[in-house]
């Protein structure tokens, strides 16, 4: 009964970190109306929050490691 709990909370501990990992998505390069190419990025997924937002004041981006700076 004991190794079930423990599979039961390391099972539930790697769902909720895949869940973390994941939550982003890529948004592909595009070139703007005045003709200014824009690279390739992650962003996080919208959800409505700024918590989790990396462009928010006092988050940092995890891959490029630039502070957030919007206040919206």
């Amino acid at each position: 009964m004991k190794s079930l709990r423990i599979m039961l909370v390391v099972g539930l501990t790697v769902m909720a970190f895949t869940e973390v990992v994941f939550a982003n998505e890529h948004v592909s390069g595009y070139y703007r109306h005045d003709g200014t190419y824009v690279h390739s990025y992650e962003r996080t997924d919208p959800n409505g929050t700024t918590s989790d937002n990396w462009s928010h004041e006092g988050n940092v981006n995890p891959i490029t490691g630039e502070e957030g700076h919007s206040n919206d």
